[in-house]
């Protein structure tokens, strides 16, 4: 799923955030959104994952631009196509494991619906293997944010958004869950990630400085000065 922004600009609470920010994320491509703190990048992120209007410019899906797209729409593309690990993970607290990564309970609801295989494939990928069955409240942050990580796996989303992944993860768990992303890309997937991690943004194909109106491949040179 192409993504692009089209001279998007934000302004929020009267004070300017983006100002005509172009970016163009390809399917198989992990992009990397970089730039010092406040200068824009979660907010780009949720422009392009529709969670916040642009004041001016476009935001296009595959070539078509969605800018005015309503609630409704909206929600389909959250639903059919994307997935979303944000700083907040998202994660249902009081629910299991299993019901935050497929997101159905059984007609009674005691218990989560959907593919229990591939549940179970999600869960060994992250790390979480086991415990589906555990109120998401027992794991740890770094927990909860690959349970966030294996609704993607499970979704199987065209699109993946990503703010600050692997800021409170440490070294062995930052490198699993950068690996995942790229095997996420790997497979198709277009991931949108907002970053400071300079592994990270090494193993994206593609960086865009906020602000820069530049695109460029990445190295560890460029961010160790």
């Amino acid at each position: 799923m192409l993504m692009e922004a089209e001279g998007v600009a934000v302004a929020i609470g009267g004070r300017p955030v983006l100002d005509g920010e172009f970016v163009h994320c390809e399917p198989g491509t992990m992009t990397a959104l970089v730039g010092p703190s406040g200068s824009g990048k979660t907010t780009l992120l949720h422009c392009l994952g529709l969670l916040l209007p642009v004041d001016r410019g476009r935001i296009l899906i595959d070539g078509k631009d969605v800018t005015k797209y309503g609630s409704a729409a909206r929600r389909r593309f959250w639903r059919d196509h994307a997935a979303f690990v944000l700083q907040d993970y998202g994660i249902m607290n009081d629910e299991s494991v299993a019901f935050n990564v497929t997101m159905r309970s059984s007609p009674l609801g005691r218990r989560a619906a959907g593919d229990r295989n591939r549940l179970a494939q999600a869960l060994e990928q992250t790390g979480l293997a086991g415990r589906q069955d555990e109120a998401a409240s027992h794991l740890s942050g770094g927990e909860q944010q690959r349970l966030a990580l294996a609704r993607a796996i499970y979704k199987r989303a065209a699109v993946v958004f990503v703010d600050e992944p692997t800021a409170s993860l440490d070294a062995a768990n930052r490198m699993k869950v950068i690996d995942l992303f790229t095997e996420f890309a790997a497979n198709g997937c277009t991931v949108i990630v907002s970053t400071h991690d300079v592994d990270m943004i090494e193993a994206c194909g593609v960086r865009h400085e906020i602000g820069s109106g530049r695109i460029s491949n990445p190295t560890r040179a460029e961010h160790s000065r």
